[in-house]
């Protein structure tokens, strides 16, 4: 037992952006053949060191058909908020979920970060048994617990929703929700802790999202595109915002990391309008729920032997906005764009007025832009997820969405890679031409840094 808390959980984002850098990366590996094992890379991040840019080493699932997708720690800053402290657990486990198997791997980083060891596996039959959820997405720590949210339920249709385990047996508590109210399609969530809530997004069922992109559930307007508020102590549905029919997929959740404010961001991956993906800004007055777009990046015309099936007959190839994250000084805001490769860089200061900063271009469905460490040799792939440093000065970025969906937008395959940027202080982003990272036949996906990064913490006190 830890006798004074762990030494990366900080009261707030502002002591957060001051502390030492990060020497090391986490990265959840896809696959590709469905009967071979995802596994985690732990990259080395070091400047100074002589495998600065490279796998040190890949730990290997013990199972087939995982599909590793987003990860995160067993505990956070969250632990030191004041109504529920937790000041004694370690930021020492990571949580590893299988999106198609439903499994959930704990890896141990200790003694030695760079070889992480799997020291319990809970089988899809426990989250069943316990929860009634399968087809796990996305982890983090938090006042309770460690948060699961599962696509599914136990047959892969809806609703979907969010599991608990607790943080230092890993056991499963069971499901989060005392009360969903009207919500049933399930994706990310991320919460305000300081006034209790917490707020979920919408993609879709696994029947609808498990072979790739549905043509007529798109173009009938099925996938998410809401937002749903909850009372975080209570575990109530409080309120749905809609973006409308129109934008789909509402993915991502980004609030602000003061926790004095209440607003954050979400991106819109498609537009039935037009193939445009959307930022919108949310915010919470504690009463009801707002929501506006604020940034709208359209589509590029393309010829038609350039695009793949799925959008040869639009012409077009749409940005596919998948990621985003924003800084832990809530200045900057970074969105993926997987269809186009590009990376976008946004002053948010004004949340309601954001400002472009920034831009580089790697891969994309028609551009194939190379990377400078790689000259002469066109990138596949694309900007998609989007890792940032406590102190705001590196980004980390992957280029595989999820492996049924890599083949119908990318169908000539997608080779994995992960990169680097650097930021100036007053915006601008530049790719650093000694980073970048190959995993073999595998394709990264979410990246966790030792320490923590800005899409993995959460604060109760302000700057």
């Amino acid at each position: 037992m830890q006798l004074r808390p762990d030494p990366t959980f900080y009261p707030s984002a502002k002591l957060a952006m001051e502390a030492p850098r990060e020497q090391l990366a986490y990265v959840a590996l896809l696959a590709v053949d469905g009967h071979a094992h995802d596994a985690l890379a732990v990259v080395d991040c070091d400047p100074q060191s002589a495998g600065y840019g490279r796998a040190i080493t890949e730990i290997e699932m013990p199972s087939e058909g995982d599909e590793l997708h987003h990860f995160g720690w067993n505990a956070c800053s969250s632990a030191l908020c004041p109504y529920a402290p937790h000041p004694h657990v370690e930021r020492r486990y990571l949580i590893l979920t299988g999106l198609r198997s439903s499994r959930i791997y704990i890896l141990d980083t200790k003694p030695d970060p760079t070889l992480p060891r799997i020291v319990k596996t809970v089988q899809a039959e426990e989250v069943v048994r316990r929860s009634g959820y399968t087809r796990l997405h996305t982890t983090h720590c938090g006042p309770e617990g460690v948060y699961i949210s599962a696509l599914g339920d136990a047959e892969g249709k809806g609703p979907g929703g969010v599991l608990l385990l607790d943080h230092d047996d890993f056991k499963i508590v069971g499901r989060w929700e005392s009360d969903r109210g009207p919500q049933y399609l399930a994706y990310d969530f991320f919460w305000h802790l300081g006034h209790d809530v917490m707020v979920s997004s919408e993609w879709g069922t696994p029947e609808m999202i498990e072979n790739g992109v549905v043509p007529e559930l798109l173009l009938g307007g099925r996938y998410g595109h809401q937002l749903h508020f909850w009372d975080l102590r209570r575990h109530k549905h409080l309120t749905s915002v809609d973006l409308g029919a129109e934008h789909q997929m509402a993915l991502e959740l980004r609030p602000s990391h003061d926790p004095t404010k209440t607003y954050g961001f979400v991106n819109s991956v498609v537009s039935l309008k037009d193939l445009s993906s959307a930022i919108w800004v949310w915010q919470w007055d504690g009463k009801k729920a707002d929501v506006t777009k604020v940034i709208e990046i359209p589509a590029e015309p393309a010829a038609a032997e350039q695009l793949p099936p799925l959008l040869q007959g639009f012409k077009a190839v749409p940005p596919l906005v998948t990621d985003i994250d924003l800084s832990l000084d809530d200045r900057f805001l970074y969105v993926s764009c997987w269809g186009t490769g590009e990376l976008r860089q946004y002053d948010v200061s004004d949340p309601w007025k954001p400002t472009l900063t920034g831009s580089v271009h790697l891969g994309g469905i028609v551009r194939r832009t190379e990377h400078p460490a790689r000259p002469g040799e066109p990138r596949n792939g694309g900007p998609q997820m989007v890792e940032i440093s406590r102190d705001g000065r590196r980004v980390y970025v992957t280029n595989s969405l999820y492996r049924s969906w890599d083949a119908q937008f990318y169908p000539d395959g997608i080779d994995g890679w992960m990169v680097k940027l650097d930021t100036g202080a007053n915006g601008g982003i530049t790719l650093d031409k000694n980073f970048y990272v190959t995993f073999g036949s595998r394709r990264p996906h979410q990246v966790r840094l030792q320490g923590g990064d800005a899409s993995s913490d959460s604060y109760c006190y302000p700057p």
